[in-house]
């Protein structure tokens, strides 16, 4: 058994494309590669079991949760390695549209917990790429800490990572963990991926833990990679560079989060206040 509050995570960087079946093999590989290299909390990528941009190809392919084949996979996948898996999200149906939906899995295998993507990325690039996940995803309602036997979890996905007040509220909740595993684009990754994870680290004073999808994609999209751990200092300790499926493993050290957040206590800081506006507007 590890020491109280230290335990190795481990990242799962995919290159997810149109089959189910096929990205469920590659996580659960992923997953086992890193449990054999000692980590007890596993995290794979957004949409670990399908990257598809089409709505119609998208809908033939998702099921409902109970039937997810990767869902169930990385279920059994906890109980053999004994590890705490976050699939980053899997697409499972959800009335007439899909849920953008992450699970923590307990060593057991049981579902510790589920979130769904709270925000939806719509967007409009400067390259051309048009983004509309609101047309087929349905947004969650809540915000998700959950508590597991190595470290309490803040859930996120990808464009969640842009709402520093989401994070906020998971540390005040008592997450040291936060977590935001992506299918983020090359071009807004190449310029926010990294300052982002560690701004909201440092903001919070906590662990962050992010897999990602990486390369060049079945459906025709470029993802950025990088699956990154920060500490809560905004020190960067692994990264999974570009491109390339793999595995990197860092060790949290949960004394870590006590320590920052003494030094820089902005969690007790904040209060609250009003926004007055003055002067004429143009």
């Amino acid at each position: 058994m590890p020491e109280p509050g230290r335990f190795v995570a481990a990242c799962v960087q995919m290159r997810s494309g149109r089959d189910p079946l096929v990205n469920r093999d590659a996580a659960v590989a992923g997953v086992r590669e890193a449990a054999e290299a000692g980590a007890l909390y596993i995290q794979t990528p957004e949409m670990t079991s399908l990257v598809e941009r089409s709505r119609e190809r998208l809908f033939a392919a998702v099921t409902e949760q109970e039937a997810d084949p990767t869902l169930s996979a990385l279920r059994e996948a906890a109980r053999e390695t004994g590890a705490v898996i976050q699939i980053g999200s899997l697409a499972v149906r959800n009335g007439d549209k899909v849920a953008n939906r992450a699970f923590l899995i307990g060593p057991d295998g049981a579902i510790l917990a589920a979130y769904d993507k709270l925000h939806l990325y719509d967007v409009d690039l400067p390259n051309g790429e048009r983004w509309r996940e609101s047309a087929t995803y349905t947004g969650g309602a809540c915000a998700v800490v959950a508590g597991t036997a190595l470290a309490t979890i803040g859930l996120g996905i990808c464009y969640d990572i842009r709402f520093p007040a989401l994070y906020r509220a998971l540390a005040e909740a008592g997450a040291d963990v936060m977590t935001a595993p992506a299918c983020f684009t090359q071009q807004t990754g190449e310029a926010h991926w990294h300052v982002l994870h560690r701004a909201r680290a440092i903001e919070t004073g906590s662990f962050m833990i992010s897999a990602a999808q990486g390369g060049h994609h079945e459906d025709g999209r470029d993802t950025y990679g990088h699956s990154i751990i920060v500490d809560p200092w905004g020190r960067v300790l692994a990264d999974a560079g570009g491109a390339e499926p793999g595995v990197i493993l860092a060790e949290i050290d949960l004394a870590r989060v006590a320590d920052a957040r003494a030094r820089i206590p902005t969690l007790q800081h904040a209060k609250p206040f009003r926004v007055e506006r003055v002067g004429a507007a143009d």
